[in-house]
């Protein structure tokens, strides 16, 4: 329903007017001088610290109460299960009703289950492990609905032509919080416990909230007509099949990360083929983060969108280069280079493919279209650890390492063929819409 608009602030209309000239040579500082901009990187960087922290820590309180690999695994999938499959639904809720709300609502979820963690932690009655998953569960219950609404409202507040500046920054800020979280928990886990642990992260979560209420809410176009749930999501899907460069560059994430992921083999490649042990497990682990975020930080500057879908392809094809290289590779200094070029490859990726659903996203189905994006990438993510320690039972880590990297590298060639519309698309934001039309003729 439509909301009782708050001015936005006076800093807005007057910089608004500045924007092109900040965007045809933009610092790489640029979106810091937006306020709003700034309060937004602020409630990803405490959500991000938050929520990868608790990951790890409720993963190692689970093992501490019952030393089982299976309590483990059906975690994952107790968050996993709601976050992908309510996220379709959470699309439909982001383009039909306030998506400020939305991420408000689901940041005070965040809060609850933290505090709920918090009181388990000292509990020892029966059933605590139920209520630790019922926690998780509420959590992934949360991010299905938050993750589109937070990706369509990152439009809302960042203006076009700061788009790729700001994504650089917020995409960044995201990265290095992820990275960040766990190591920061599990230091003050090991000082405190864990009641102050989750205390701590209950109020992170509160922090990224008021972050987000401090953002002035934004106008946003409701539907003219009603229709129902199944009928609006549809609506979605097939506006993203339509578009070869928005499903063609979802499907490119996807099978990447699907079949040339490696991070979940990296334990097996430290101990039985490089020996390298923890210390270099770590640093393995490390090397990946450290190219991309110095290629988003790189883009803050210098963004690889004029010539969007070429980029796109080559640095896919070059993260299934570096995936063939890390399979045969017995050097370790050669294996932590090529995993920080798989990074920076997959750096450039992050860019462009959110440049392209900002871009050639209506307003009115932002969160439909990032809902299906948020399928891909989870999908990628939670589906390809699985799939790389299945292959690698069957064919041995190595072969599944090289064979992924190889289907990676198909799947770019194939895409540039059937999409070519993707591969000759060009950004520019200072341009209204921010697409170079000759490119999608």
């Amino acid at each position: 329903m439509p909301h009782r608009h708050r001015p936005e602030p006076a800093w807005s209309e007057a910089n608004k007017e500045n924007v092109n000239s900040h965007s045809a040579a933009p610092h790489f500082l640029t979106a810091w001088r937006w306020p709003e901009i700034r309060l937004f990187i602020g409630a990803t960087a405490f959500y991000a610290l938050a929520s990868r922290a608790l990951i790890m820590l409720v993963n190692f309180q689970v093992y501490a109460w019952t030393h089982s690999v299976l309590a483990l695994g059906l975690l994952g999938l107790v968050e996993a299960i709601p976050a992908l499959s309510l996220a379709l639904v959470g699309g439909y809720a982001a383009d039909r009703w306030n998506r400020r709300r939305i991420l408000l609502i689901a940041r005070l979820v965040s809060v609850g289950c933290a505090l709920l963690l918090a009181w388990l932690a000292g509990y020892t009655g029966g059933g605590r492990l139920s209520l630790l998953y019922l926690s998780v569960f509420l959590i992934g219950i949360a991010r299905g609905f938050a993750d589109p609404a937070a990706t369509a409202f990152e439009a809302q507040v960042v203006p076009p032509a700061l788009t790729i500046n700001a994504t650089a920054w917020i995409a960044s800020t995201w990265l290095a919080c992820a990275a960040l979280g766990p190591a920061v928990g599990g230091v003050v886990y090991a000082r405190f416990g864990g009641f102050v642990s989750y205390v701590a992260l209950a109020v992170c979560f509160a922090l990224s909230w008021l972050c987000t209420w401090t953002i002035a809410p934004k106008r946003q176009p409701l539907p003219a007509t009603r229709e129902t749930i199944f009928r609006s999501i549809a609506t979605g899907l097939r506006f993203v099949r339509r578009s070869q460069p928005l499903l063609g560059s979802m499907a490119l994430d996807l099978f990447a990360v699907l079949f040339g992921g490696m991070v979940a083999l990296l334990p097996v490649f430290a101990s039985d083929i490089l020996h390298v042990g923890p210390r270099g497990l770590g640093l393995l682990n490390a090397a990946p983060a450290v190219g991309s975020l110095l290629i988003l930080l790189w883009s803050t500057h210098r963004p690889p969108i004029r010539r969007a879908g070429r980029n796109l392809l080559l640095a896919v094809t070059g993260f299934g280069i570096s995936v063939v290289v890390f399979a045969f590779s017995r050097n370790f200094a050669l294996s932590c280079v090529v995993l920080f070029f798989s990074g920076a490859f997959d750096g450039i990726s992050v860019v462009i493919r959110r440049a392209i659903m900002r871009f050639l996203s209506p307003e009115e189905l932002r969160g439909r279209i990032s809902a299906v994006s948020w399928i891909f990438i989870g999908a990628s993510n939670e589906i390809g650890a699985f799939e790389s320690g299945l292959v690698a039972h069957w064919i041995g880590a190595i072969s599944c390492v090289w064979a992924g990297g190889l289907i990676t590298l198909l799947v770019a060639g194939l895409t540039a063929r059937w999409a070519p519309q993707l591969r000759r698309l060009g950004l520019d934001p200072s341009r209204p819409g921010g697409i170079i039309e000759p490119t999608l003729s």
